[in-house]
């Protein structure tokens, strides 16, 4: 029997939860571009943390300056990615921290893509100076946390036989 797969409430719930954490994004970046750009950093632990701007045309730690087409293909991408899964997972709050990942994971690629799209760049600003950090944004918090939860939830919660509605086929041969 075919376990129920995404539900309306939990559809719902994942739109909800992207486009909130998207607007949170959003608003940060608009601050920063309204109350950082053009000033010196702000020093809220001297020597740890402060908040800097930056306007980051590359990808992460400011690789592939400039390659604005590829990022937004390399988004879609990821998007659809989430998307399917998001949908192929059984409807049991078993997966709620899954679903959890893919809403953050999506928030923070939209976050970025748009900063890309309206901008032409993405807006950093926050920036750990006792270890040198590169200057980042809570786009990228999303992104990175989200990562992190997943493995965590790939390789100590979920058995592998779980995660087969991920691959519909796999596991069916005889």
């Amino acid at each position: 029997m075919e376990k129920k797969k995404v539900t309306a409430g939990q559809l719902f719930a994942g739109l909800a939860g992207v486009l909130l954490l998207t607007a949170i994004d959003q608003i940060t970046k608009l601050w920063a571009v309204k109350g950082l750009k053009g000033h010196d950093s702000v020093v809220l632990l001297k020597g740890v943390f402060e908040l800097q701007y930056l306007e980051n045309r590359g990808a992460a730690f400011g690789l592939m300056q400039n390659q604005r087409w590829l990022f937004l293909v390399c988004v879609a991408l990821v998007l659809g990615i989430v998307g399917y899964a998001y949908f192929r997972l059984p409807a049991t709050r078993r997966y709620t921290p899954f679903r959890l990942v893919i809403v953050a994971l999506a928030a923070g690629a939209i976050g970025n893509a748009i900063d890309r799209v309206c901008r032409g760049f993405v807006v950093d600003f926050f920036y750990f100076s006792l270890i040198d950090f590169p200057v980042f944004n809570v786009a990228d918090i999303y992104v990175t946390v989200s990562v992190a939860c997943f493995f965590v939830l790939f390789l100590f919660i979920y058995k592998e036989e779980e995660l087969q509605c991920l691959f519909p086929g796999k596991g069916k041969e005889k």
